[in-house]
């Protein structure tokens, strides 16, 4: 998939007209049954099915579902999941750009901004709830997970639940992160796909819990890890490419702590810096050519980057400062290329200029719980967004930037920041 863009200099995207709120459109019937037809023959080679729990207590009132975020497939389970119950769709500012979001906006999707607080986006809820009397899916987690576990959820979902006060619903998939990780590439690989779709709370046990208890629920439903369901369950992909690109997720050397010098080809992981090298095996496990094998599952290795990203934060030696070519989204055409320039990020957030100086844009360390960051986005390149309700800013980096790196600082940056405020 693809984003319209053009070059044009930053004072020609500040004349661009901004992206006006629109209330949503209720889902249209014809445009549904299409994306249903077209879903086909994706759930039929992957073999899909679902499972379901305690759905009877739904019925066909309209509820807010949540489904885990893995791929582009996604979209498609959903439907094979729920049609011909219409569905409102919450999806992100740049999924729909061009003529392919006018379409998606009739399909009965709204836009928002990812990780950016948007009051407008609860109204647009409700108002798809209960004035066009449709469901609502939306993907809490936003952004497609990295090492196959739950991508860092936003904290309080209970309070949205509670204000709603309709029926929650969980979908939660098996297979779909191994059919199409994000790190691999975009190839393709053959595993079957199922999900489990779950009535999570109904309006009156809404209002019988609290927040936290309503959190906590959200929290054991997302609590999955993709590369385990695949060891334990013997799902093979015996595929000659399954590491490609792992070393966008895991771009820190166990074995000598070099950073960025690592690279995932074919079956194999491999750090150019100290030589030592790892084995994929068709189970997703991996395992040293010589020496010890520092860490067999993939999530472990990424935790491990993710407390060395802490320890960074703590002792005050994070920091990012790099290079980036910028493009940046107003409206829904697309994005602009403003060209070079450059991005820091340190203990107090995101601070971006280019344009010789035009655009001073700051994202401050608590402006979000996580942060918008991509391999090979619409197939430009791995990607660090940042901005706000009025301006997306898309940065590309060097390939000695990690943009894996750069989400885990941000997620614990928050924390800390977070937590030092509570205390």
């Amino acid at each position: 998939m693809k984003i319209k863009r053009r070059k044009l200099p930053y004072e020609e995207v500040l004349k661009l007209p901004r992206l006006q709120h629109k209330k949503p459109l209720k889902p249209s019937r014809f445009l549904a049954t299409v994306v249903r037809i077209v879903s086909a023959p994706t759930l039929w080679k992957t073999k899909f099915s679902y499972t379901t729990e305690r759905m009877e207590l739904v019925g066909n009132q309209p509820c807010l579902i949540l489904m885990n975020h893995s791929s582009f497939t996604d979209m498609k389970l959903a439907f094979g999941i729920f049609y011909p119950q219409p569905l409102g769709i919450v999806t992100s500012v740049d999924a729909m750009s061009g003529i392919f979001g006018k379409l998606m906006r009739l399909l009965g999707c709204t836009p928002t901004h990812k990780y950016v607080p948007d009051t407008s986006l609860i109204r647009d809820i409700e108002y798809m709830l209960k004035t066009n009397k449709t469901s609502v899916l939306m993907y809490p987690e936003a952004g497609y997970s990295f090492d196959g576990r739950t991508t860092t959820l936003p904290r309080k979902m209970g309070v949205l639940m509670k204000k709603l006060g309709v029926p929650v619903v969980t979908v939660i998939t098996q297979g779909a992160f191994a059919r199409d990780p994000l790190y691999n590439m975009l190839q393709i690989r053959d595993v079957k796909v199922s999900a489990h779709v779950k009535c999570l709370a109904t309006a009156e046990e809404i209002k019988e819990k609290t927040v936290a208890e309503l959190d906590a629920l959200l929290d054991q439903d997302f609590s999955f890890d993709n590369f385990a369901w695949q060891r334990d369950n013997k799902v093979s992909i015996d595929v000659p490419f399954r590491a490609d690109g792992l070393h966008r997720i895991l771009y820190k050397c166990p074995n000598c702590g070099t950073e960025n010098k690592m690279e995932g080809k074919g079956i194999h992981l491999t750090c150019h810096a100290c030589g030592k090298k790892w084995e994929m095996d068709e189970y997703g496990q991996l395992s040293a050519c010589e020496g010890e094998t520092e860490y067999h599952h993939i999530p472990d290795w990424y935790t491990w980057q993710r407390e060395c990203v802490r320890k960074e934060l703590e002792n005050g030696t994070y920091l990012l400062d790099t290079d980036v070519e910028i493009a940046i989204q107003v409206n829904l055409d697309g994005v602009c290329l403003i060209g070079s320039g450059r991005l820091t990020h340190d203990l107090n957030g995101f601070h971006l200029t280019g344009a010789d100086g035009k655009l001073d844009y700051k994202q401050s360390a608590v402006a979000s719980h996580t942060l918008y960051s991509d391999y090979y986005w619409y197939e430009i390149g791995d990607v660090i967004g940042i901005g706000d309700n009025e301006f997306s800013y898309f940065c590309f980096p060097g390939a000695d930037v990690s943009v894996t790196k750069v989400r885990l600082a941000t997620e614990e940056l928050y924390k800390m920041k977070k937590l030092k405020k509570q205390i």
